[in-house]
């Protein structure tokens, strides 16, 4: 895969990973599932949240 990133965030990257002595590569798929798994725990987390708060107006609604 090939990964085409705007000139600024490209020299971040490869600051960051300069700084860190690792590949970009490495950073992106560390970005990646983090994003993926922040995704994941908000749903959860909205949905928690929701029986938590309303649960009792959920059950009524059934």
């Amino acid at each position: 895969m090939t990964l085409r990133l705007p000139d600024d965030l490209d020299a971040k990257l490869t600051e960051r990973a300069r700084r860190e002595g690792r590949s970009k590569q490495e950073i992106a798929v560390e970005a990646i599932r983090d994003a993926q798994d922040r995704a994941e725990l908000k749903v959860d987390d909205v949905l928690a949240e929701l029986m938590d708060s309303d649960g009792e107006i959920l059950d009524y609604l059934k």
